[in-house]
């Protein structure tokens, strides 16, 4: 296909003319398509969570806004996927089906760390386990098809985004092709993806066809071989240089990553593509890439446009401003939906995270620029659950989003931003354009404690602690107003092998925080402590690294609980490292130790719990050894 236009300038999500009144709720039945004088849906959204009519989930705030732009949208949610019936009940949608796992991807849903099956599920009503499928947006998206031959089926979310190149699949232990080819959807929107939803809808209903759809950012869809526009350079993998090119070079070419085949036989190669993926990350320089499937007559390529551009704070106040209901679909009566509950009195204040920890899945998804929403928004959604949420008593659990202190911080040279190649602006140094003045945040804290009907205010996202440690007034605003006893705080490892594979500042970092913590909750009048969180049997973690961790929580009277052992999801670098061995941030790719084996990874995790009697045994014959 040749003549194709260049990647489009995104237009604003914001619409053109005034909203038609929302419906109560997006309907999930016939009968309320009846009562809303429906015939059919424009758009119709499959999810694998309850339908909680809230920002904080998916499938509300892709639903209420297509409703904004005037578009009918109903919700299949949890269908029994073990038949194409349930995907029947709106009828066929007019424009196309859009397909999700839900706010979590379905196999860390279901699966621990240790592949067992989880007992129960926060999206569930009731939290019941077992409603979605395995790998759900293949399931559903199959299932949507098969109920309806021929309608368009769009697939997204973070199962979706994550999947969109081949990638190592940990419940398999083997590398599965991109889930475009598995469900034969049309077209994969990955990241928060407002700007392309909105233009593809458009250009579907002005009477395009999804294949011709084809120069959207932040878009994943299969051509023929060999496909790219017309003018378009085609570079290799092996021969894709760490500077970069002439901006107008990158917008008109395409990186060729090793083939499925490829990756899945040579681990080395599978590194590689997880370095020059992770390269093409930045929105202001990425380059399209390229990756060939199947061979013979199979043969197809998966094409990835770059990232998404951010959404400015104008439109993040929209979209987040929408008229909700802020609660669960009346259908579910009284059942409780854990999910829900963790985050009904909670505001996301921003998206996005630069800090690009390798084992955290958040800046695949959503990108390393910081989107965040203005005071007032934020004010005025605080406003909302005081008068709207059922149960509220004066308690906002959390002003926060990926981190609890990014709120604003930003590039302070646009031109340089756009052309930086950096995975992380904090690591191995915090880069010294970042703007990472926590002095918007404080007024926005002290601003949301002055609102009416508000009598606390406290923390929930983890605090960015090597951030948090050069503003002493943000500690100290935070110990004085904003824990209640416990601020949950994430160094992950005390030793420097473990924490650079991981890019995470230096133990040294987070002992200067806890400090500075302890000064301020001292003046404050307050016994406050800090709950910390750590990784066991990461890549780069040796036995050796583990006994030291041990010691170092011994000698600070830390007992952890609850530990986390690496879970490698798709995409990640450090899931990367887990199943090649080899380092993606390294250029010459050097072998790292990863603790694969169960018996390893269990001791790992003893040395975390090593006062747990449970622990003891197995301790001891390592450390007789």
């Amino acid at each position: 296909m040749t003549g194709e236009r260049a990647l489009l300038l995104p237009k604003s999500i914001l619409p053109a003319f005034p909203p038609a009144p929302p419906a109560p709720f997006l309907p999930m039945s016939r009968q309320e398509m009846d009562a809303l004088g429906w015939q059919e849906c424009d758009v119709i959204l499959v999810t694998g969570d309850a339908y909680v009519d809230h920002p904080s989930f998916g499938m509300a705030l892709v639903g209420r806004l297509l409703e904004a732009h005037g578009w009918k949208v109903g919700i299949i949610s949890q269908p029994d996927w073990r038949s194409a019936e349930p995907f029947r009940a709106l009828g066929r949608p007019r424009l196309y089906f859009g397909v999700t796992a839900g706010n979590m991807d379905s196999m860390v849903n279901r699966y621990t760390s240790e592949r067992k099956i989880r007992s129960d599920d926060a999206y569930t009503p009731d939290g019941v386990a077992g409603k979605r499928p395995d790998r759900a947006v293949t399931v559903y998206a199959q299932r949507a098809r098969e109920a309806f031959p021929g309608a368009t089926v769009m697939i997204g979310s973070i199962e979706a985004s994550l999947r969109r190149i081949a990638h190592y699949d940990y419940w398999s232990d083997t590398v599965r092709r991109s889930v475009l080819a598995d469900s034969k959807a049309d077209i994969l929107l990955y990241g928060n993806a407002e700007r392309a939803l909105i233009d593809f809808t458009r250009r579907l209903d002005a009477g395009e066809q999804a294949a011709e759809i084809r120069n959207l950012r932040g878009t994943a869809f299969m051509v023929p071989p060999g496909w790219h526009p017309e003018g378009w350079a085609e570079i290799d993998a092996s021969r894709a240089r760490e500077a970069p090119a002439q901006k107008t070079d990158r917008a008109r070419s395409v990186i060729r990553l090793p083939s499925f085949e490829q990756v899945k036989a040579d681990s080395l190669l599978y590194a590689h593509a997880s370095r020059v993926f992770h390269l093409e990350s930045n929105p202001g320089n990425a380059r399209a890439l390229a990756q060939r499937h199947g061979e013979g007559t199979g043969m197809r390529d998966v094409w990835l446009n770059p990232p998404p551009l951010p959404l400015s704070t104008d439109e993040m106040d929209f979209v987040y401003g929408l008229p909700y209901a802020r609660r669960p679909h009346p259908a579910y009566g009284r059942a409780r939906i854990p999910a829900w509950e963790m985050i009904r009195f909670s505001v996301s204040i921003m998206r996005g995270c630069f800090g690009g920890c390798t084992f955290c899945s958040i800046t695949e998804h959503e990108g390393r620029v910081i989107q965040s929403r203005s005071k007032e928004s934020i004010l005025r959604e605080i406003a909302d659950i005081r008068d709207r949420t059922p149960g509220f008593k004066g308690h906002i659990s959390d002003l926060g989003g990926p981190t609890a202190n990014m709120y604003r911080m930003a590039c302070r040279d646009k031109s340089a931003e756009a052309a930086c190649r950096r995975l992380s602006c904090v690591w191995p140094n915090v880069c010294s354009r970042l703007d990472a003045s926590h002095a918007p945040l404080i007024a926005l804290y002290r601003a949301a404690r002055g609102v009416r009907g508000v009598k606390r205010i406290t923390i929930g996202s983890g605090v960015r602690y090597d951030l948090a440690a050069r503003s002493p007034e943000y500690v100290a605003e935070l110990a004085a107003h904003h824990v209640s006893g416990l601020l949950k705080i994430a160094p992950e490892h005390s030793e420097p092998h473990p924490l650079a594979a991981m890019m995470k500042p230096p133990i040294e970092d987070f002992d200067a925080f806890a400090a500075l913590f302890e000064r301020a909750s001292r003046r404050a009048g307050k016994k406050q402590h800090l709950v910390p969180y750590f990784i066991a049997a990461h890549p780069g973690t040796t036995d050796e690294d583990m006994f030291r961790l041990m010691h170092w929580l011994q000698s600070r009277g830390f007992r952890p609980d609850q530990v986390q052992t690496f879970l490698p999801t798709p995409l990640t670098l450090a899931t990367a490292m887990y199943h090649s061995g080899f380092n993606p941030l390294k250029n010459a790719l050097e072998p790292i130790a990863c603790a694969r084996g169960e018996r390893q990874r269990r001791l790992h995790k003893a040395f975390l719990r090593w006062h747990d009697p449970a622990s003891a045994e197995l301790l001891r014959k390592v450390l007789n050894r």
